[in-house]
């Protein structure tokens, strides 16, 4: 990891106010390439009048309109699901920041729709937490895999390994696993 390390640039971590655009955005490219992703979450937020409000203009639009921008049923559900959660939970969700990772876990993961992975990327790309590790993401299991040379025969076994390794990394995880992303793709 440090040979990884010194061959790259120093890498910041983001933070972003609007938690509910990032996690509609989210919902939106769970499966999908960059690309796509990118052309559906722009025709998806053309339709609305700005971000205000933005809950409210989600649950008033009717489920075609929503399709017609390319969303699935499934995530046209999965989007109202957010949106009625967010509404439900307002004052809780504007107190997230002062949350404790696995709590913010515990709470978005109540959103149908919105899993584990989902909100380790909110922690890491929309609210700068150092020190998430991931141990779901494909693109951090192929990276570790090929960098330490993991050899096991379970999954469950993968993700021992990796916590066991990523453990080192604490209380910077974040930055490793962007670390092990730019690597992968170099």
């Amino acid at each position: 990891m440090d040979a990884v390390i010194a061959s790259q640039s120093v890498l910041t971590l983001q933070i972003q106010a609007d938690l509910f655009s990032y996690l509609c955005r989210s919902i939106i490219s769970q499966q999908l390439s960059t690309k796509v992703a990118a052309v559906i979450s722009e025709r998806f937020f053309l339709i609305f009048q700005g971000k205000k409000h933005l809950a409210n203009q989600i649950l008033e639009k009717q489920d075609e309109a929503l399709r017609a921008v390319g969303l699935s049923n499934a995530k046209t559900q999965y989007i109202k699901n957010l949106a009625s959660f967010y509404l439900e939970h307002k004052k809780a969700w504007s107190a997230l920041h002062t949350l404790q990772d696995v709590e913010i876990v515990a709470f978005l993961t109540n959103i149908k729709g919105v899993g584990r992975w989902t909100v380790e990327m909110l922690l890491m790309f929309a609210m700068g937490r150092e020190n998430v590790f991931p141990d779901d993401d494909l693109g951090i299991q192929q990276a570790m895999i090929r960098l330490y040379k993991i050899e096991v025969d379970s999954k469950k076994e993968l993700k021992i390994k990796m916590n066991q390794i990523a453990s080192l990394w604490s209380p910077y995880r974040t930055y490793a696993c962007l670390h092990l992303w730019k690597w992968k793709d170099a």
